[in-house]
């Protein structure tokens, strides 16, 4: 549980990195607006990397932590897409996510 939990804290920084400046920083120069969205990927690598950490030590593959990852980044980003960007859910997002839940289901299966 812990993985999961710094997983996703991590992923709401690491969106807000990405895209934040698509709404709050179009005004601002390309290069401040890099420096902010490293600044704010600083504390998603200060998450991720003892998410991954913990993950491994706790009896998970690399491709099972990565493949949760992915499934937490559109999740997450399905919240900051409709909530910050104001841009509607479609059922293409929907489809998209039950193929990646697919994907996580065919990485977890048979997990002892």
């Amino acid at each position: 549980m812990p993985t999961i939990l710094l997983l996703t804290i991590s992923n709401i920084f690491m969106t807000t990195a990405w895209y934040w400046h698509l709404k709050g920083g179009a005004h601002k120069q390309l290069w401040m607006v890099v420096l902010i969205s490293w600044g704010i990927a600083f504390f998603e690598y200060c998450l991720a990397v003892p998410a991954n950490r913990l993950g491994y030590a706790s009896g998970w593959t690399g491709g099972q932590l990565k493949i949760a990852q992915e499934a937490i980044t559109l999740i997450i980003f399905g919240i900051f897409m409709v909530l910050v960007l104001g841009e509607p859910l479609h059922w293409r997002h929907a489809a998209a996510f039950v193929c990646i839940m697919a994907g996580v289901a065919f990485l977890f299966v048979g997990k002892a």
